[in-house]
């Protein structure tokens, strides 16, 4: 006579189910987990451009700074954006090679060097070579900052009209 019991060897549908729907889980959880202990990198805030922002020191902000340097590096036009969110107009020197310069910006406006009508610094003697970094100085009153910024040439087309000419 045939028995109609199932034994343990024969799983019930219904275990069989929830065995497939637990192996499912655990596919999906594996194949995606490594996102919660690894950092996701459209998270991560960074400068979607050649230059260098210079970490909030004071009243001005200054974003994507970067030297185009002649051939022989002596001497390099300074491209960045200063920002000034404060209500009163501030001025910031920068120093690059042994010479600082000062630009003036307004309150609640940004100063575009090398942009908008507005003519790039122009730092001679600064010695660095496209390719490498310079150290320049950000400094607006008491506050200020280091920070090496990337020195590049003219091949960039866009850039081409920067490189300054040979000393």
């Amino acid at each position: 006579m045939l028995s109609t019991h199932r034994g343990a060897a024969f799983p019930s549908r219904t275990s069989r189910v929830l065995a497939s729907v637990a192996l499912g889980a655990a596919v999906v959880l594996g194949a995606t987990g490594c996102n919660m202990v690894a950092p996701q990198a459209t998270t991560i805030q960074y400068s979607p451009a050649e230059g260098t922002n210079i970490a909030d020191f004071g009243p001005v902000t200054v974003r994507n700074a970067l030297l185009v340097a002649n051939d022989d590096g002596s001497a390099a036009n300074l491209l960045a954006a200063l920002v000034n969110d404060t209500d009163q107009d501030e001025t910031i020197k920068i120093g690059v090679g042994g010479t600082t310069q000062s630009v003036d910006v307004p309150a609640r406006s940004a100063v575009s060097l090398g942009f908008e009508g507005v003519d790039p610094l122009l730092f001679e003697g600064v010695d660095h070579l496209p390719g490498t970094y310079a150290t320049a100085t950000f400094q607006v009153g008491a506050d200020g900052a280091e920070q090496s910024i990337p020195v590049l040439d003219g091949t960039l087309s866009y850039l081409a009209d920067f490189v300054p000419d040979e000393s």
